[in-house]
């Protein structure tokens, strides 16, 4: 069994930072992309960022110059650092990873979310 544990949400202000991880646990042979995606109320899932094993990046445009994704391989854990944040980002944000447990065995599992409010 595979698990994402995120942590690192809360309330800030405008303008404000913050910063979440995400840590892998469990039957891991390998992991490949990882990446953050959020959901504001009432809005479909969006993909905020991603990164490959090998440190490769994509952002929404929305984010691009804010928000920077970086990951420990040794940790097993993806970041997501987040500046000059508005309010209408604010939204549960989820991490996911493509994981492989074998050659043969590979799983794209979700964490449970963490929210961030953004709001003065």
């Amino acid at each position: 069994q595979v698990q994402l544990v995120e942590s690192g949400g809360g309330s800030v202000q405008p303008g404000g930072s913050l910063r979440l991880s995400c840590a892998a646990s469990g039957s891991i042979f390998r992991i490949d992309d990882m990446g953050w995606y959020r959901q504001a109320p009432g809005k479909e899932r969006e993909l905020v960022a991603t990164i490959t094993s090998g440190g490769s990046t994509n952002y929404a445009d929305s984010v691009k110059g804010r928000f920077t994704i970086s990951r420990d391989n040794a940790k097993n854990t993806v970041y997501l650092q987040m500046n000059s944040l508005k309010p209408e980002e604010t939204a549960v944000y989820y991490c996911n990873a493509h994981i492989l447990q074998s050659y043969i065995r590979s799983l794209d599992v979700w964490g449970q979310g963490t929210l961030v409010t953004v709001s003065s």
